[in-house]
């Protein structure tokens, strides 16, 4: 649920997000978190699915991890959270304790495909929101983590077209998955894995 402490912390990271921008800084030194609207696009996927369990590919400090634990909290489902960069996975365990999503929600410090090459399939969705150049590899090791129906949204579709057009274009002229682009904030791939 959106309770006061997961508000607060949402409206904490939006504010800090803003003057980041605002300031000029580059990417790799901004939070790169998802838009308001995503998150809520992303509750209302997992809190509408009974126990998903997620798995999220670049978590940064936390923002979209709120969104998607407090779905989690609501589904009786998890989170698990990667994150390379060891500044970005205290401040995503500082905002998810002050969100109170502990339970719900948990980061894994590392190298992305070193991790994914570690997790044992059963998820049931997944969220990239990672270097744009590596999406491919990343949504081929993670798919072999989800069975059928698993449902993948990668973000940035549109806001990097140049960079990821391809990803979409592949997901969608594959005939073993059904995906679709959702033109919300900056692009969404919605790629789901046919029995």
């Amino acid at each position: 649920m959106l309770d006061d402490r997961v508000t607060t912390v949402l409206a904490q990271l939006e504010e800090a997000d803003e003057a980041e921008r605002a300031a000029g800084l580059p990417p790799s030194r901004r939070s790169r978190q998802v838009s308001p609207t995503t998150g809520r696009f992303l509750f209302g996927l997992v809190a509408s699915h009974p126990g998903c369990r997620l798995l999220e590919i670049g978590g940064s400090r936390g923002y979209s991890a709120v969104w998607l634990g407090a779905a989690a909290r609501v589904s009786g489902g998890s989170v698990l959270s990667l994150e390379h960069d060891p500044e970005r996975c205290e401040a995503w365990r500082a905002n998810i304790a002050a969100a109170g999503l502990e339970e719900w929600a948990r980061v894994v410090p590392g190298d992305a495909f070193e991790s994914i090459g570690r997790l044992e399939a059963g998820f049931d969705a997944v969220f990239i929101d990672a270097e744009k150049d590596d999406y491919e590899a990343l949504f081929q090791l993670a798919r072999a983590r989800l069975g059928a129906g698993g449902l993948v949204v990668a973000d940035n579709v549109l806001s990097h077209v140049d960079t990821l057009g391809a990803y979409s274009t592949a997901r969608q002229a594959d005939a073993t998955l059904c995906s679709v682009t959702v033109p919300l904030d900056r692009g969404l791939e919605l790629t789901v894995v046919l029995p």
